[in-house]
């Protein structure tokens, strides 16, 4: 596996792509990990991953705990096409996403937040997520 905050990006990238509510709004190259404003609009971008590793688990395995925040960016009505999408994320990360080389032991959408851009133009929805990622070496 893949370090644990990258494995996690690209489960949730691809849980997302794979959700028709959040593409009827998002294009899927614009779901990503990157710097947190776009040039593109919509988009969803992954950004300030931290992983704090817990140690060894039962049977040869290793787990973390993954903090990662889900950058939602709108241009169109702005504050509110942002938090139309990030209820539309939020709606499909109730199922859980699946990663390559790994389990979630936990996984959950903690809170969002919508903070003022300084330009009102752009509307900016911040999701945190929390996950517990076991693996084997």
């Amino acid at each position: 596996m893949i370090e644990p905050s990258l494995a996690l990006q690209a489960g949730i990238r691809a849980h997302l792509i794979a959700a028709p509510a959040v593409m009827a709004h998002v294009a899927a190259d614009q779901v990503r990990t990157g710097p947190t404003r776009p040039e593109d609009f919509p988009s969803i971008i992954m950004a300030g991953a931290q992983t704090e590793f817990l140690g060894r688990a039962a049977g040869n395995q290793y787990s973390a705990r993954v903090n990662l925040d889900l950058h939602v960016w709108a241009i169109e009505a702005g504050a509110d096409t942002a938090k139309t999408i990030t209820f539309a994320v939020q709606n499909a990360l109730f199922t859980w996403p699946t990663m390559s080389g790994g389990e979630l032991d936990a996984f959950a959408v903690t809170h969002a937040i919508f903070p003022r851009d300084p330009d009102p133009q752009f509307g900016h929805g911040v999701m945190k997520i929390e996950a517990v990622v076991r693996w084997r070496l």
